[in-house]
């Protein structure tokens, strides 16, 4: 009956990308998913990829590991800076952080 899209959702690549103009360097994200976000020297944090490298360039995305997906949502909705973005892949669609439709 109208299963298939929700399935369809459930199984999209998530991305996330830090905004580092509005974060506040509270740490919530590296608590809740450190594979995912880490601080740099500058007391902000970035995302990095599955080679531990923090991707630094404004806007850069990487794709949310699976087993992790629950916690990369958690951090976007908790974070106080409203700076986390999670978005699907396959069309760009924000999902958590503060321009999704049902945060």
């Amino acid at each position: 009956m109208g299963g298939a899209p929700v399935a369809e959702v459930a199984t999209d690549q998530l991305q996330v990308w830090v905004d580092q103009d509005l974060c506040t360097g509270d740490g919530l994200c590296v608590q809740y998913a450190p594979e995912v976000f880490e601080f740099d020297v500058d007391g902000l944090a970035y995302v990095k990829g599955p080679d531990g490298e923090l991707r630094q360039a404004p806007g850069a995305r990487v794709d949310v590991p699976e087993h992790l997906r629950l916690e990369v949502i958690d951090s976007a909705k908790e974070c106080p800076g409203e700076c986390i973005h999670v978005v699907r892949g396959s069309d760009g669609v924000e999902v958590a952080g503060p321009e999704a439709e049902d945060d």
